[in-house]
């Protein structure tokens, strides 16, 4: 038996009822959740209008815009491009400090790592960037709203992290997008 033989697929059952309809849906939970959205949409126009101007992005979603990018090793978010054409682009020191911060979101997200935030010293060693060089970069996508500075306590001392914020996944996906699809 191998293990894809082994992997039970989870199914999930939603009732829903509004007014006078009762619809229910079955099936993995990724296209369930899909045609309860589809459903509320078209029933609630409201939850369409919200949805519009709303700003959020799920781990599924991540994966498949960045797997040909990010790695997530056994020692953490990797930054390893899988085509060579990908491999081609020269991507800024700004861009590949936001692609490990993406990484470290999508693994905490997955359950691979305890925090979603990382040390200068994380990003020092995964991308052999110069820690000033990061520390700058840092500094402007913390100004400029695209990551988070927070300040840990652990065992008496105080530890400085940043983590990607929302925005911030929305610039990276515009930066990589175009250099990505252009030649």
């Amino acid at each position: 038996m191998t293990s894809k033989d082994s992997i039970k697929h989870e199914t999930i059952n939603v009732s829903i009822q509004f007014g006078d309809i009762k619809v229910q849906f079955n099936g993995e939970p990724e296209n369930v959740t899909i045609s309860v959205m589809n459903f509320l949409s078209k029933n609630i126009p409201e939850i369409d209008l919200a949805r519009r101007i709303s700003l959020n992005y799920s781990v599924p979603d991540l994966i498949n815009i960045y797997s040909p990018i990010i790695k997530i090793t056994p020692e953490g978010p990797k930054i390893l491009p899988d085509s060579a054409e990908i491999q081609n682009k020269k991507f800024s020191d700004k861009e590949i400090v936001m692609l490990y911060l993406l990484g470290s979101k999508i693994a905490f997200e997955l359950g691979k790592i305890s925090d979603k935030s990382s040390r200068i010293s994380d990003i020092q060693s995964s991308t052999n960037l110069n820690p000033k060089s990061i520390s700058s970069r840092l500094s402007e996508l913390v100004k400029a709203g695209y990551v988070s500075r927070s300040v840990n306590k652990e065992n008496q001392s105080e530890l400085v992290v940043y983590g990607i914020t929302t925005v911030g996944i929305s610039w990276l996906n515009n930066i990589i997008t175009k250099k990505v699809s252009t030649k």
